[in-house]
């Protein structure tokens, strides 16, 4: 049986009853596991005790889920208030520092939402709080429904960068997304280049400048229900290909699974 490549994903931490825990959403592994076709792995939120070069030894992709917290202004030089909570230092912690290493040894990269966020804060941009607040912007909320088909249902059209990355992924020059967001990039980081907007401007896709491999950051949701979206179906296909190269470039390939 050929070798399966790793893609590790970071988790969230929240306490129930005085306890901690470490979660990813099912839809999150799901995509990796059935489109991408790689083996998901759960990073631990526990910078404590992990020793993040030892462990990325073992991946050959990184998938930087989204997350109901946000980034921790001050990472970013802004003070905090109520409207930025609710927040998750301990993610902050480990994802910060993680996704700083995965682009020093150029590992496959794929950030998604909060992810896509702490990409642009580690490459020195900035955050915007409340876009709904803030003159000219759309409400980039999901509706208020407990049924996820509402919330994850396509909401607005991107434009997407003529001769860009994610044009020569999706095959074309406009989509629609999801969103589900309350922030978004105010500064974009001078190492990434737009990829797609909002037709108010803010941006949905980024990539990183002089990438080697796979290296792409979505402010929408591709990973909802994946297998049934083209869209999604062509992003991670992708991201999972740039996976393979790396692992076959260590020469993993020939190895099998026990």
């Amino acid at each position: 049986m050929p070798y399966l490549p790793l893609v590790g994903l970071p988790a969230d931490t929240y306490e129930n009853h005085g306890f901690l825990f470490h979660s990813i959403g099912d839809k999150y592994v799901r995509a990796v596991a059935e489109v991408a076709l790689c083996s998901p792995v759960m990073i631990p939120s526990m910078i404590d005790v992990l020793e993040l070069d030892a462990l990325l030894d073992h991946f050959d992709g990184i998938v930087m889920t989204g997350a109901v917290s946000n980034v921790h202004p001050p990472h970013y030089g802004e003070q905090p208030s109520t409207s930025h909570e609710p927040y998750d230092h301990a993610r902050d912690a480990t994802t910060l520092k993680l996704i700083e290493k995965v682009l020093k040894r150029g590992l496959p990269l794929f950030c998604i939402c909060r992810g896509f966020q702490e990409l642009n804060v580690v490459m020195g941009g900035t955050l915007e709080t409340e876009l709904q607040d803030i003159e000219g912007r759309l409400d980039h909320r999901a509706p208020k429904n407990e049924d996820v088909d509402v919330r994850y249902a396509p909401a607005h059209l991107i434009n997407i960068r003529p001769g860009g990355v994610l044009e020569q992924i999706l095959g074309k020059r406009e989509t629609m997304v999801n969103s589900i967001h309350r922030q978004g990039i105010k500064r974009m980081a001078k190492g990434l280049a737009v990829e797609a907007t909002a037709p108010d401007g803010i941006i949905e896709a980024v990539s990183v400048r002089d990438a080697k491999t796979f290296a792409i950051g979505t402010q929408w949701h591709p990973e909802f229900k994946a297998v049934n979206n083209p869209d999604s179906v062509k992003l991670f296909s992708a991201f999972g290909n740039a996976v393979r190269a790396y692992a076959a470039a260590r020469g993993k390939s020939m190895r099998a699974i026990a």
